[in-house]
């Protein structure tokens, strides 16, 4: 990798995350049966964040889980009793169906990862709605997905990487491109 550009820094994840979070509760008209559900890796502290800035705007603590859509797509297993999937390493405490599922991800690029997520949530039960919010997103979709919140538009050339780091994993919030 060569060029590195910063695109958001601390200040600016924080001022986009607490955006996203006034904005999931003004379409949703309040948080009333929302559930977040961060995609991991960087899904995850991003729910997290989400949830704790809802709670200091509406004093509600909504239900969080989390996602794991790569086990998900590679070792789809068939429970023996049910012989409904089996998904690992996903947590989730709070039955979906009937739940507006607001799904949490880092980036959104081709919209595979978003396609395997709702696949996922699908398999847990059965959500009035599901959205989408991402920190941020590049374009160049394969799929026809979109998100509903999105922190940063970013578009970007096929042969640039968006990197997103995380105090929760990298030690640092920073997001920046990279031209290869």
């Amino acid at each position: 990798m060569n060029k590195k550009t910063e695109i958001l820094d601390e200040q600016a994840m924080n001022r986009a995350l607490t955006r996203i979070a006034h904005e999931i509760l003004e379409k949703n008209k309040g948080g009333e049966n929302l559930v977040i559900v961060g995609i991991k890796t960087r899904g995850v502290p991003l729910a997290k964040r989400l949830q704790e800035k809802i709670k200091k705007i509406e004093e509600l603590s909504l239900p969080i889980g989390q996602l794991d859509i790569t086990l998900y797509r590679d070792d789809l297993q068939k429970a023996v009793q049910s012989n409904e999937p089996e998904i690992k390493n996903t947590d989730i405490p709070v039955d979906l169906t009937d739940k507006k599922v607001i799904l949490i991800d880092d980036v959104l690029y081709t919209g595979r990862t978003v396609r395997a997520a709702l696949d996922a949530v699908m398999d847990l039960g059965r959500p009035s709605q599901i959205q989408l919010a991402v920190l941020v997103d590049r374009g160049h979709r394969e799929l026809p997905i979109r998100a509903d919140f999105v922190g940063k538009n970013i578009p970007t050339s096929e042969s640039e990487i968006i990197v997103v780091q995380l105090k929760e994993i990298d030690e640092i919030d920073l997001v920046s491109i990279y031209e290869k």
